[in-house]
């Protein structure tokens, strides 16, 4: 179990760490056009690695449905990559939290 949740604290600290990294690119972008520029997942994605994102939209056609990826995965990758990542480091770190005892450290 120990194991486990520090694997989700890396994921966590991953997750983190390519949030901050869009959000750098972004401010300096946004800094050099004079203008407020926030890049999508699926342009991140697609800037990245377009071959990948081919083949996800095929395999999830293929493997699921032909219907999930429009109303389902096409909306998440249209929202700003920094925000999705920090969502996805809070959910990574929730899922590794380990809650204190309710009696203390002190308990039996």
């Amino acid at each position: 179990m120990r194991l486990l949740r520090a694997f989700f604290h890396f994921l966590s600290f991953a997750a983190l760490a390519a949030a901050v990294l869009v959000g750098t690119i972004d401010a300096i972008q946004s800094v050099s056009s004079s203008d407020v520029v926030l890049t999508s997942l699926g342009n991140a994605w697609l800037n990245l690695d377009p071959e990948s994102l081919t083949l996800a939209e095929l395999s999830a056609d293929d493997y699921m449905s032909a219907d999930i990826w429009r109303p389902y995965v096409a909306p998440v990758l249209a929202q700003p990559a920094g925000v999705i990542f920090l969502v996805l480091a809070l959910l990574f770190w929730m899922v590794g939290y380990k809650r204190t005892s309710f009696a203390g450290r002190f308990a039996a």
